[in-house]
């Protein structure tokens, strides 16, 4: 154990001794189960579901997209006259006695981290629950109050950090899409009868398209759809692909999109929704039972999975991260001198966030693409009891 393991692991006991799960059995049960009844109820529901026409167009950052054909199949917004969201943007203070904001560390001003997004690693009992943001050297900020459970396993950060996406059910007992401010101003609803289990809303690189899927009340799952959320009437492209998985994510050269499978790998598919390949090594008869994808990296090389720790009692968490190379699947070894990830986020230039337990705590590591260790830096106390769901450079 180094020095800086040591002050770390010190600093992060003197935060709080109870030690909290990264998430509650319970839930993380719950989850699994859920997914695993959209799955089968998907693949069951699709076989009558004719083959919808239409490919997507290929999305790529820092461009724009090729125009829509006139013939595109499109919804019209419902205006919401009212606002559910609260803007909170406030900072929230440490718990006394918890290291600064900025953490401790190795960190220097010309190691940047970018920005961490955080939702509640379990259920509350409040009726919302805020998101978070951090930046190493800065203080932690309280964002926008999504209905509970919706800012724990179905909201998604836009890549420049703006927008939260996001699936709930109604009053009314209809799943929705929403987008709005991180800080949960403008808010706007973007499609009606979305799936709010299965596939989570999955930015685009450019942080102009939307990845869902349709929900019918009459036969379940149905069609997943890139919708445009700056066209005036919401334009919908459809995939064509019945067999398209879960839990979705885009890689940030916009030509690959992972999901998990109905087996419990992942496949992946280009942009349009055709299928390029099922990665090895996972599913039923693999080494390694595959429980979400993370992120992808740049090129869509290199995959971030999780799962719960198969070293628990009941196999139900917390969760444990692996990186995997996507064409052999071979799992890529990271620097955390014997510490296990509990979650890997690639960002746009190909390196790693790395979160791992220190103490009774957490820290986060940057870790360049040829998997070297550039610097480690404890994060806030108030911290402990959330979960990481976005890297933004």
């Amino acid at each position: 154990m180094n020095d800086q393991r040591l002050r770390l692991d010190l600093a992060a006991l003197a935060d709080e001794v109870t030690s909290v799960d990264l998430r509650d059995r319970t839930l993380r049960a719950s989850r699994r189960l859920g997914i695993q009844r959209a799955v089968a109820t998907s693949a069951a529901a699709l076989v009558l579901i004719a083959a919808a026409t239409g490919t997507a167009f290929a999305i790529r950052p820092n461009q724009s997209p090729n125009p829509l054909p006139a013939d595109t199949p499109s919804v019209t917004a419902t205006p919401t006259p009212t606002l559910s969201l609260t803007p909170t943007p406030s900072t929230s203070a440490d718990a006394p006695g918890a290291p600064p904001s900025s953490g401790s560390g190795t960190n220097t001003p010309a190691v940047q981290f970018g920005k961490l997004f955080y939702g509640p690693a379990s259920g509350v009992d409040a009726r919302n629950a805020n998101l978070r943001s951090w930046s190493p050297g800065d203080r932690v900020v309280q964002l926008a109050a999504l209905p509970e459970p919706t800012a724990l396993i179905r909201a998604s950060i836009s890549p420049d950090g703006h927008r939260v996406a996001w699936v709930q059910i109604d009053a009314d007992g209809g799943t929705n899409l929403y987008t709005a401010n991180v800080d949960g101003s403008d808010r706007q609803q973007m499609r009606k009868e979305v799936e709010q289990t299965c596939v989570n809303p999955a930015w685009s690189p450019d942080g102009r398209y939307l990845l869902f899927r349709e929900w019918d009340p009459a036969v379940g799952p149905g069609r997943v759809g890139v919708l445009d959320t700056h066209s005036a009437k919401k334009t919908v492209r459809w995939w064509a692909n019945e067999r398209a998985g879960c839990d979705a994510r885009w890689s940030s050269d916009g030509e690959v999109i992972a999901m998990i499978n109905i087996d419990g790998g992942v496949t992946l598919f280009d942009s349009s929704g055709n299928r390029k390949r099922d990665m090895p090594g996972l599913g039923p008869r693999g080494t390694w039972r595959n429980g979400d994808v993370a992120s992808l990296s740049p090129n869509g090389d290199r995959i971030a999975l999780y799962q719960p720790d198969p070293g628990s009692e009941d196999g139900t968490g917390p969760d444990v991260g692996v990186v995997r190379d996507t064409r052999t699947g071979e799992e890529i070894r990271l620097p955390l001198e014997g510490r296990k990830p509990r979650q890997v986020y690639f960002r746009a230039d190909g390196s790693m966030i790395v979160r791992v337990r220190a103490g009774s705590g957490y820290a986060v590591l940057l870790v360049d693409e040829d998997g070297k260790k550039i610097s480690e830096t404890a994060e806030p106390a108030s911290l402990k009891g959330t979960h990481i769901i976005a890297v933004v450079d």
